[in-house]
């Protein structure tokens, strides 16, 4: 093979190549923080597929502001779900962050098991855009995977968010980050992604959050306020 031969093979989107992140580039939807889109693969997080968020600071520690640029671009057509989050959530915060409350479902299981079961129900319902699933409990392989291939069924997101500190477990999910809250914003390591991995961190701050925020329309909410009731998922 000569090398012209080989450059096209070589260029072709079905290869994959270790010194980079290119190839089938999933869709995506951007961050809106530029400096973190330009690590992940295709630019953002990707449809069909589970983020997991490994929380330096633990759960309920100022995470949200990271995902709401995209959570509010994936909320006009489709619906937001929470699962089992540590704080009840405050309507007013996410209707300024440009997410209507009424697309909005707030589930609150009894168990890791259960949460798991609801967060694999919500990834393949075509209706539910966008899954977040806090989960404090230990997480196998096997349920890593099922919520994987639950995402790609329903071609939804899904963000894992853990409490994590230190050198985290393998897992077989294809986007992994560790996130600590600073003074100035947020601190992300990239510690599993398509192509090389990241060492040095992504730092964003807080001003960049309201940016990223002053670009979504705000919503158009009717009265009342976020859903607790889920039984399309349940039947």
């Amino acid at each position: 093979m000569n090398d012209a031969a080989l450059v096209s093979v070589l260029q072709h989107p079905a290869v994959w190549r270790g010194d980079g992140r290119m190839g089938a580039a999933p869709a995506t939807v951007p961050s809106a923080f530029r400096a973190l889109d330009a690590q992940l693969p295709g630019g953002g997080w990707a449809v069909g597929s589970v983020t997991e968020l490994l929380l330096g600071n633990g759960t309920g520690s100022g995470e949200l502001p990271l995902l709401w640029p995209a959570l509010g671009q994936i909320a006009r057509a489709r619906e937001v779900v929470l699962i089992a989050p540590p704080q009840v959530p405050y309507a007013p915060a996410w209707q300024q962050a440009g997410i209507d409350p009424g697309r909005m479902l707030w589930l609150q299981p009894a168990s890791v098991t259960e949460s798991l079961w609801a967060m694999e129900q919500a990834l393949r319902e075509p209706a539910c855009g966008a899954v977040l699933g806090w989960i404090q409990g230990f997480i196998d392989d096997r349920a890593c995977r099922r919520l994987q291939l639950a995402a790609k069924s329903g071609q939804s997101y899904g963000f894992l968010l853990r409490p994590g500190r230190g050198h985290p477990v393998p897992s077989p999910l294809p986007l992994r980050l560790s996130v600590a809250t600073t003074d100035e914003g947020w601190q992300v390591h990239i510690l599993k992604r398509r192509g090389l991995p990241l060492t040095a961190p992504v730092c964003l701050t807080r001003q960049e959050a309201r940016y990223a925020l002053a670009g979504l329309a705000p919503a158009v909410v009717a009265a009342g306020s976020l859903s607790a009731t889920a039984s399309r998922l349940t039947h």
